[in-house]
């Protein structure tokens, strides 16, 4: 029985270096540094003139679905050192004016639906939150990150048990790393 290979190649831009050690996974570019563990003892990764050899000797569809998997992980490393990822969200509120502001590494939304105190979220390392009038732009180079910050801050101002089409106040996420969520 000839026994196939399972194999997936991506290019390395120019500026960006990669280096792996064993399952870990450094990518360096002009932004900065991503190190991530991709582990699977039947996926093996390695460098090979320019691009990144992701392969497997085994040919199961649980092994082409990781192999798809740990691709989309590098390619997301390789697209933050080189150019960033970002999320957009939106301050909606209706009857009572919410005040959002940022204090040291601190996320602050006071009066939220006239509560008197405070909702305050700590914000990730490596993450650049902005704040322009009511948009708010959440930056950096791990796109995990950046997502989670961009969750949790809309998770601050979620409202248990009211019904969300009638109830619109709140921090809504409209655009996720370059796609407009409707």
């Amino acid at each position: 029985m000839k026994e196939k290979i399972i194999e997936e190649f991506i290019e390395i831009p120019e500026g960006v270096e990669i280096n792996t050690d064993n399952s870990n996974i450094t990518v360096k570019g002009p932004n900065g540094e991503v190190k991530r563990t991709l582990h699977d003892p039947k996926i093996k990764i390695k460098i090979e003139d320019k691009k990144v050899k992701i392969y497997s000797n085994e040919t199961t569809k649980r092994e082409k679905r990781k192999i798809g998997t740990f691709k989309a992980h590098i390619k997301n490393m390789i697209k933050g050192t080189t150019e960033s990822h970002k999320y957009v969200l939106k301050i909606c509120s209706g009857h009572f004016p919410m005040n959002v502001a940022l204090n040291n590494n601190e996320f602050v939304v006071k009066n939220f639906i006239g509560e008197k105190v405070p909702r305050v979220l700590k914000i990730k390392e490596n993450v650049v939150v902005n704040i322009e009038d009511e948009i708010i732009t959440v930056t950096g180079i791990d796109k995990e990150l950046v997502a989670q910050t961009s969750a949790d801050i809309e998770t601050l101002t979620k409202r248990v048990g009211f019904d969300r089409r009638i109830f619109q106040d709140g921090i809504f996420i409209t655009e996720k790393d370059g796609k407009i969520i409707s």
